[in-house]
């Protein structure tokens, strides 16, 4: 690795290595993670445009989907289904922001570590 600067060569040690490695892991997570917060979040939305299209229809009882069929049930029994799929929806969501958060801590530690050491030798920044 060449040094901008003075054109030194500077060493990197198998424990720089591997810490440039695991930044590369999260980062890779971390981008998994955005994937799967941004299909949680439509899916809770999904999920109250149903909540709120039942509390306006007339009908007594609504197709819903199980699957790859529709049954009729009950708005009543709907309406229960769709709240917790919502709670179901809305804990994955909060398990995946606390990852995410998590993440980008573990990030900014190696960040500190590896700058510290190659400065503008090393680029960990997204483009």
């Amino acid at each position: 690795m060449q040094q901008q600067g003075g054109g030194s060569e500077m060493e990197v040690t198998w424990e720089d290595q591997q810490n440039i490695n695991k930044f590369g892991r999260l980062s890779n997570r971390y981008h998994e993670l955005e994937d799967e917060i941004k299909i949680a979040k439509e899916t809770n939305e999904n999920l109250e445009d149903a909540s709120n299209e039942l509390i306006l229809t007339d009908e007594d009882s609504v197709r819903f989907q199980i699957g790859e069929v529709f049954v009729h049930m009950a708005n009543d029994e709907v309406e229960s289904k769709i709240d917790q799929m919502k709670e179901m929806t809305t804990k994955n969501l909060e398990k995946l922001e606390e990852e995410k958060a998590s993440l980008l801590s573990q990030m900014a530690e190696l960040k500190k570590i590896l700058y510290g050491k190659f400065k503008d030798s090393i680029n960990l920044e997204e483009d």
